[in-house]
């Protein structure tokens, strides 16, 4: 099985407790190594997922966060406006080098015997910078797409650009793969995913299919029930399935690894005519 961190595991709960704070533990080469090695160590997954968060590299391009202990993360300033997206830039990669000498660091520690995977978020599922904060309603961001369309295809193409500058990062880093969450893909009806998210998704994996042909793409959307056969269409390799998903309902015709998720945990990919991973992961 397969876990960006074995948060179950006694050991990542005492590490918790000596570094309490998310960030830190997200921000600090050291830590991250260890936790990300933590369950590897214990039972030898043939994958290792780096420990990290889809926020992380938000303040990397311009927006600032904290992590609060009853609110959880909050935006300091929300981008709802043109004024805000003047607070943007180009993605500044030395911001991140924790997390590339992270993954370079997990390279050598697992050499050939697994995979190392690293993640972000869609450009759709970063739009928490608009929410602002923790949301259940998605309010704000589904109001922009009525309201300030423009404004919202603006930022959703800056944060494709980002996005894909810093999978090329992980990549040279050390990433055999890399994973992209929308996790807030299946808020939205699938006209509107395609839209709003679908379009943004494409353009990140062909940026990065030029820049890294070979490396394999994974795709997990977040209530995929409805989105299954849209999904092969962005160009990525992997389709993570969740519990939306009847397993025996055409998935053989979608002609991809297929990823079955169960509370986030990954079981082993079927095989696939697509792409091929150093490792199957399981």
């Amino acid at each position: 099985m397969m876990r960006q961190a074995g948060r179950y595991m006694a050991v990542y709960r005492k590490l918790a407790e000596k570094y309490p704070s998310f960030r830190e533990r997200s921000k600090t080469t050291d830590l991250i190594v260890e936790i990300s090695l933590q369950p590897w160590n214990a039972f030898r997954p043939d994958g290792v997922i780096i420990f990290s968060d889809i926020r992380t590299p938000l303040p990397a391009f311009g927006v600032e966060f904290d992590i609060e202990d009853v609110r959880g993360p909050v935006i300091q300033s929300p981008i709802r406006s043109k004024e805000g997206l003047k607070a943007l830039h180009p993605i500044d990669l030395e911001k991140l080098s924790f997390i590339g000498d992270s993954l370079k660091i997990l390279r050598k520690e697992v050499g050939g015997d697994a995979s190392v995977l690293g993640f972000m978020g869609a450009p759709w599922t970063i739009t928490y910078i608009v929410e602002g904060g923790t949301t259940r309603t998605y309010t704000t961001i589904k109001s922009m797409c009525h309201t300030a369309p423009h404004l919202l295809r603006t930022l959703l193409s800056h944060l494709a650009q980002a996005i894909a500058d810093y999978v090329v990062f992980h990549v040279e880093s050390g990433a055999h793969c890399i994973q992209i969450f929308d996790s807030w893909g299946g808020q939205l009806p699938p006209n509107m995913w395609e839209r709003w998210s679908n379009a943004y998704i494409k353009e990140i994996v062909d940026l990065v299919k030029k820049r890294c042909p070979e490396t394999p793409i994974f795709l997990y959307i977040n209530g995929n029930g409805g989105l299954l056969e849209r999904m092969k269409d962005t160009g990525v390799d992997v389709i993570g399935l969740d519990w939306t998903v009847d397993m025996a309902d055409r998935i053989s015709d979608l002609r991809f690894f297929l990823v079955l998720y169960v509370e986030q945990l990954p079981l082993k990919p079927r095989e696939s005519t697509q792409a091929e991973l150093p490792h199957q992961l399981c």
